[in-house]
């Protein structure tokens, strides 16, 4: 097993740097521009510290960057991450090397970011290097309910959009302060056109009554908790206070992950009611104005919304399991902010799903066809996981 190699080599004795060959496998017939690999150290019995780990790769003799993660916030290290990009049905192999004591390695940008942004209310806001996302706080819901219209009432997903490569969040809130609704206009990099309001937004959830089709919704999430910020991957978590759905109150917590090169965001959901069952949640996309086209393959695992979006276009999406989906429709509405793609997954106390969107203006997607293309084969990447062997462990030292 990877672990038991690990754990060999790191304890070893002192002497030449040991190096420790894994292959990393697609075993897919198409190609991985961006694909995060995991390697687990929870189980490691370490006695060189996790952040004297270097990844190199074998093939170009190039150090990859790489990122330690503390899934849980205990303040121990349980994953290293690295990223790299495979072909169709490739191998690669990544050596891991031991740096000697005292070395410090170069800090790479930090493309995966996020944070809560005083500064506007008391937003949560993330982004990587091709998109940005924000939802909304206790502050901006109490402002509302006590009615202001600086207050912003809503657990749906906003989308911002860029396109830069760079990280777009500190200078359009710091615009915002000196400019209000700075981002909401276009300066070159992007902008805010996407209206939440009391809609799902981009992956927002409730609680959906066939009886008198209305959705049981959270209001702002209570508290955060911000987990890993770095070069490939941000995390942090949002717990909502609990909300009244189908004659009980629902506790959620909402882990959100997005990792660098991607188009959407992992959600892990975690609803726990105060009596009966776990009831069977829905992932809401809103349909803003009825103006868009909406798709949906469940035996793939996929759905999306393709929109004009001024004078562009605006695909959002949700990617999931196909085994979670219980059943989705489109609900369109003269209510205000009801009209939405409704995806209605299978009751569980721990879901599972993706969402994000993709702009015709940061240049990657031109063609609803394009986005549809791109969400098949997310889809079927989320189906077929890297396959991550030990080919060698070799150096001064190593143990049998």
């Amino acid at each position: 097993m990877l672990t038991y190699w690990l754990a060999a080599l790191l304890s070893a004795p002192v002497g030449p740097a040991p190096a420790l060959t894994i292959q990393v496998r697609n075993p897919l017939n198409e190609s991985r521009p961006a694909t995060t690999v995991e390697l687990d150290l929870r189980q490691l019995h370490l006695t060189a510290t996790p952040e004297r780990l270097r990844v190199r790769d074998q093939a170009s003799g190039q150090l990859l960057v790489t990122q330690l993660l503390d899934n849980d916030g205990d303040h121990t290290w349980d994953q290293l991450l690295v990223q790299t990009a495979l072909q169709a049905r490739e191998r690669r192999q990544l050596t891991i090397e031991i740096a000697p004591a005292g070395e410090a390695p170069a800090a790479p940008a930090v493309v995966a970011f996020s944070r809560l942004v005083p500064e506007r209310i008391d937003d949560y806001a993330w982004e990587n290097d091709l998109v940005a996302f924000r939802t909304y706080g206790p502050k901006a819901q109490q402002l509302t309910e006590a009615g202001s219209k600086d207050g912003t009432l809503t657990s749906g997903m906003d989308c911002w959009l860029k396109r830069v490569n760079y990280p777009v969040i500190n200078k359009w809130y710091a615009g915002h302060v000196k400019q209000p609704g700075f981002y909401h206009q276009d300066h070159g990099e992007g902008y805010d056109p996407y209206h939440v309001g009391d809609s799902r937004g981009c992956g927002g959830l409730g609680m959906w009554n066939d009886k008198d089709s209305t959705l049981a919704v959270s209001k702002n999430f209570v508290s955060y908790k911000t987990l890993a910020t770095g070069p490939i991957r941000t995390v942090f978590e949002l717990t909502y206070a609990p909300w009244p759905a189908a004659g009980q109150q629902l506790r959620q917590r909402t882990r959100i992950t997005l990792d660098a090169g991607q188009q959407l965001s992992r959600y892990d959901v975690f609803v726990t009611p105060d009596h009966g069952p776990v009831p069977a949640i829905t992932v809401g996309i809103t349909l803003h104005e009825l103006k868009g086209s909406v798709a949906g393959r469940p035996a793939e695992g996929w759905f999306r919304h393709w929109e004009p979006m001024d004078d562009s276009e605006l695909g959002t999406a949700l990617v999931l399991a196909p085994g979670q989906v219980q059943n989705w429709w489109t609900y369109r509405t003269a209510r205000k902010e009801q009209s939405h793609l409704f995806v209605r997954l299978k009751p569980a106390a721990h879901l599972t799903y993706y969402a994000g969107y993709g702009w015709t203006k940061a240049g990657r997607f031109h063609t609803v066809g394009d986005w549809d293309t791109y969400l098949a084969t997310q889809a079927r990447l989320l189906a077929a996981p890297l396959e991550i062997t030990v080919v060698r462990a070799a150096s001064a030292g190593k143990r049998s």
